[in-house]
């Protein structure tokens, strides 16, 4: 128990006193330290940055990632992702596929079209076989260009074979009048046939009622009309007896250099009134295997003989005893 100050001697109190004020010294210090250390703190509590940093998680929280609802069009809908606590945004757009009956499918701002204008089909009811591969090519910038062109396709008659009332009309004349040469005659309503429905071909004239300076002369197989155009017709089989031997490169050379040769010569005397601008030599095949020594065989052909000539080369399948017959 400390002795009453009013007890103690002046000098001790004297003593008492200097230490005194140096404890109070030290204890101050340990205050002071205990303050800053105290304000510190609060000021870490308080900071602005330690609020900002809570505001934003929470805003992440009850935000998080901002996307499409789904609500309303598809295609050009962006979705927007964003950190809100970094503020960095990115947009990236969303995309739809849509598929339409002509074939055409739309993704994004980029069209991939699919077209039948290459590789087309026919063979509606009411028409005789199916043809595929190339259709609908021809036009009047084929027609009235002075460089050769070459196409190819197949006309399948499946197991009907032929059938006079499935022909188009100018199918049905061709018949109906007949050919110079009858042992060729089914070949030519092929032929015909393929240009109707591919190329909306219509018949002018058959072989026997067009009109040339020399009736004596090289004559073609039929006039017809493409695009407004007048277009001579000549047609050849390829088919090697017996039918399903081997067909050779120079068989098909042979007949091509031929049958191109006797165009020139017709274009030459087809009188004005029939003249065309261009012909066609239409190739009725009976195999892949003739399209194939058919195609190698034209690239030996002289330019000079193919001329402006058009070649179109039909595979035939199905029953097609009809024409080689």
């Amino acid at each position: 128990m400390p002795v009453p100050a009013l007890a103690r001697p002046w000098p001790l109190l004297a003593l008492l006193l200097a230490c005194g004020g140096s404890g109070s010294s030290t204890t101050d210090a340990d205050t002071s330290t205990t303050q800053d250390s105290s304000s510190t703190s609060t000021s870490t509590s308080t900071e602005p940055t330690t609020s900002t940093t809570s505001t934003s998680s929470e805003s992440t929280t009850s935000t998080g990632e901002l996307t499409d609802t789904g609500v309303g069009p598809t295609t050009g809908v962006t979705t927007t992702t964003g950190d809100l606590t970094t503020g960095d945004t990115t947009t990236s757009a969303s995309t739809s596929s849509t598929s339409t009956t002509d074939g055409t499918s739309t993704t994004g701002d980029s069209t991939s079209s699919s077209t039948s204008t290459t590789d087309g089909t026919t063979g509606e009811p009411g028409e005789l076989g199916t043809i595929s591969g190339d259709c609908g090519l021809l036009d009047v910038m084929e027609l009235e260009s002075p460089d050769p062109f070459v196409f190819s396709g197949a006309i399948d008659f499946g197991v009907l074979g032929y059938d006079y009332d499935l022909l188009t009309p100018g199918g049905q004349q061709i018949y109906d009048e007949g050919n110079l040469n009858p042992g060729s005659l089914y070949s030519e309503i092929v032929a015909y046939e393929v240009l109707a429905r591919c190329e909306l071909a219509t018949l002018l004239k058959t072989e026997g009622t067009i009109v040339y300076t020399n009736p004596m002369g090289k004559k073609t197989d039929f006039l017809a009309e493409i695009d407004g155009l007048k277009v001579g017709v000549s047609v050849v089989r390829a088919v090697g007896f017996p039918k399903d031997d081997p067909y050779s490169v120079a068989q098909a050379k042979t007949i091509l250099d031929g049958k191109l040769a006797d165009i020139l010569v017709s274009s030459a005397n087809v009188a004005p009134e029939d003249a065309w601008v261009k012909q066609i030599l239409s190739v009725v095949a009976y195999g892949p295997m003739h399209l194939e020594s058919l195609l190698a065989a034209y690239d030996t052909v002289d330019p000079a003989v193919k001329a402006d000539t058009i070649l179109v080369i039909t595979v035939t399948d199905g029953d097609d005893a009809f024409i080689y017959n």
